[in-house]
């Protein structure tokens, strides 16, 4: 079976899932295309890969032939799967053709549901989205909040599924004290965006100084507000305590998060996914989070593997990490169900075994035979995601499992309050 995943470029968060899938099948089976080249910033931040690039890798942007190569193997490929990528030229005549195709996305409106509706923007989501409903084309939802941005326009119904970023699996975290003298230690890290609130540990710091809470934290990171947030620690007198020591490379911040007891999550709505809250429950520590990213209604167990707080309510935030600083058994337990989850369901091992029985599930059920290039001989009942599911065919949480559309109101209410109930009636 030839798999083709189309992006805007691999980076340390693709990869290892990429790889895994590159395990699997047979050799030149697979193949990942990239658009674009990766933006310098990003780059400077260690988000690249080695010069040597896998052989799977495939440069559309490299030459006008290299482009033509790649089009051909988006179109004749057995199954394809596309996301991060806004050419939607590379992936229209497959559609248009009718053959097997999984779409990943994060959320669309990241700014707010109704506010961003428009004429103009609901016309551009029906040619892209909306006119396939009938056609073999399915939704990888990567963020608690997709299936509730696509429902709003009728794309894509009983065909959405669960999914996400897999950054590679490390083993066994650090052993952490459980001595209540010794300062918790608290990190944070990320570009210093006002959408991320880096200014949210630094009042947790005051708030936690305030409380005489021994603790000593780490902001990694810079970027756009790094002198609002140099200002701020400057001004609340924490510079002892609160430690910026600029950016990081993705391995570093990961090897800092082994020495961590807590993680600080404050991103709003505008975080799609967050792939440093994989890391950091992978990394053993005991997460606190704001419920309106992306990944927290998939990943996160308010109570048990992590602490989900109100969208934007600092007050819970404190009280959270308050809670975890008091408790070292607590934050112990947390960190451990955290690994858990990581390490038992959202790997990239998982990922790829599970998206590679998707595929012969829809293969069979839509008649595509090997080297057909996805091209269907028959048609399946419409709630045919549903049915397999409900078979056992499908998996009941994590990557591939079935995913209807809810409010989003009601997804963050459910994550900030406790665990999720086993439903996902309308």
């Amino acid at each position: 079976m030839r798999f083709t995943f189309v992006s805007n470029y691999i980076n340390h968060h693709q990869q290892p899932f990429c790889a895994e899938l590159a395990r699997r099948l047979e050799p030149g089976d697979f193949a990942f295309i990239q658009t674009e080249p990766m933006e310098r910033g990003r780059v400077d931040m260690g988000w690249g890969l080695t010069p040597d690039l896998p052989e799977y890798v495939h440069l559309a942007y490299a030459s006008e032939e290299m482009n033509a190569r790649c089009r051909k193997l988006i179109y004749e490929s057995d199954v394809v799967l596309f996301g991060g990528c806004e050419e939607e030229s590379y992936i229209r005549p497959r559609l248009d053709a009718g053959r097997l195709t999984l779409r990943y996305s994060e959320r669309v409106y990241k700014e707010g549901q109704w506010k961003w509706i428009t004429p103009r923007g609901l016309r551009r989501k029906y040619l892209d989205h909306t006119r396939y409903r009938n056609a073999p084309v399915y939704l990888l939802c990567a963020g608690g909040y997709v299936a509730s941005d696509f429902g709003i326009f009728g794309a894509y119904p009983e065909k959405m599924l669960r999914w996400g970023y897999f950054p590679a699996l490390r083993g066994d975290p650090a052993r952490r004290s459980i001595s209540e003298k010794d300062p918790v230690r608290i990190l944070w890290a990320g570009r210093f965006l006002d959408w991320k609130h880096p200014e949210l540990p630094i009042w947790t710091a005051k708030y936690l100084k305030e409380e005489k809470i021994p603790f000593a934290m780490e902001i990694i990171g810079g970027g756009a507000e790094e002198k609002k947030i140099k200002a701020l620690r400057r001004s609340l007198k924490l510079e002892r305590e609160v430690m910026l020591p600029g950016y990081r490379t993705p391995d570093q911040v990961r090897d800092r998060m082994r020495k961590a007891d807590i993680y600080l999550f404050t991103s709003d709505r505008k975080e799609g996914w967050g792939a440093v809250l994989n890391e950091a429950m992978n990394a053993g520590c005991a997460v606190v989070a704001d419920s309106m990213i992306g990944a927290v209604p998939f990943l996160l167990r308010n109570g048990e593997n992590g602490i989900v707080y109100p969208e934007g309510d600092s007050k819970a935030l404190f009280q959270g990490v308050r809670e975890l600083a008091a408790d070292p058994l607590l934050r112990l337990r947390l960190g451990h169900a955290a690994y858990e989850t990581i390490s038992g369901v959202w790997n990239p091992a998982e990922a790829a075994e599970r998206i590679l029985d998707l595929t012969g599930l829809l293969q069979n059920a839509w008649g595509i035979t090997e080297g057909a290039e996805g091209t269907p001989s028959r048609k399946p009942e419409p709630d045919l995601l549903k049915r397999l599911s409900e078979e056992g065919k499908l998996p009941q949480e994590g990557p591939c499992s079935f995913l209807r559309p809810r409010s989003e109101k009601r997804i963050s209410k459910e994550a900030s309050q406790g665990p999720k109930k086993d439903t996902d009636a309308v």
